[in-house]
Order: structure tokens, then C-alpha cells, then sequence
């Protein structure tokens, strides 16, 4: 047991509303823990601060997974991207092919002939 000289204070930084859990977005204190923080004594208010902290800690993970996500499809779709074929522009200059040709019209000769000029 520890000898209590001074009230442990209240944990709430003035963002008072809820998530979908019922906890609050600014100290993570559920409801009754908020309603009731006066009646607590200081071994309970403590109790309720360290639980505080580990849902903050578990709500910090959830984010950080779900942006490793966001970011893991978002790399995907830009894999995706590209990937697709693009169109070469007007602007810019052709560029050669180079044709291989050995004589009997069926284009599998090993002769290149795109050095040439005619």
C-alpha cells in the first residue's frame, strides 16, 4: 500500500466524446468510470488510469495495423498502375524497330537489318 499525500487527478484532457466502444476519445475512461471518478479512492483511480492506458496503447495498434493496410493496398493499386501499357505521346520521337528478316517471309531470320539505311 502507498501512502496517499496528494488526490490523483483526473485524467481528462476536455475532448469528451465517445467511440463506438464507449470509451472516451480524449481519456478512455468508459462512462461510469467518468460519472463515478469523484467517489473513486486514489487506489481505484489509479486502477482506472492504468486501464486507460492500455486501451490507448490497443487503439494506437488497431491504427497502426489498419494504415499498414491502407498502405499495403494502396501499393498494390499503384503496382497495378504500373503495369498497364501506356500509349506513347505525339510529342514524343518515334524510336526504330529493329526488323529481322532472313529471306523466306517468315520473319524468324537471324539477320538485323534495322542498322541499314536505304
Amino acid at each position: 500500500m502507498q501512502l496517499d499525500f496528494f488526490d490523483v487527478p483526473s485524467p481528462c484532457v476536455n475532448i469528451c466524446e465517445s467511440n463506438a466502444k464507449g470509451y472516451c476519445l480524449g481519456c478512455m475512461r468508459t462512462r461510469d468510470e467518468r460519472q463515478d471518478w469523484n467517489n473513486f479512492d486514489n487506489d481505484n483511480k489509479q486502477k482506472v488510469i492504468k486501464r486507460c492506458i492500455q486501451r490507448k496503447k490497443r487503439q494506437e495498434n488497431k491504427n497502426k495495423h489498419k494504415v499498414v493496410e491502407e498502405l499495403s493496398l494502396l501499393d498494390i493499386s499503384l503496382l497495378e498502375i504500373a503495369h498497364e501499357p501506356v500509349q506513347p505521346s505525339l510529342l514524343d520521337s518515334p524510336t526504330k524497330q529493329k526488323v529481322v528478316h532472313d529471306g523466306d517471309g517468315d520473319g524468324d531470320g537471324d539477320l538485323d537489318f534495322g542498322d541499314f539505311e536505304l
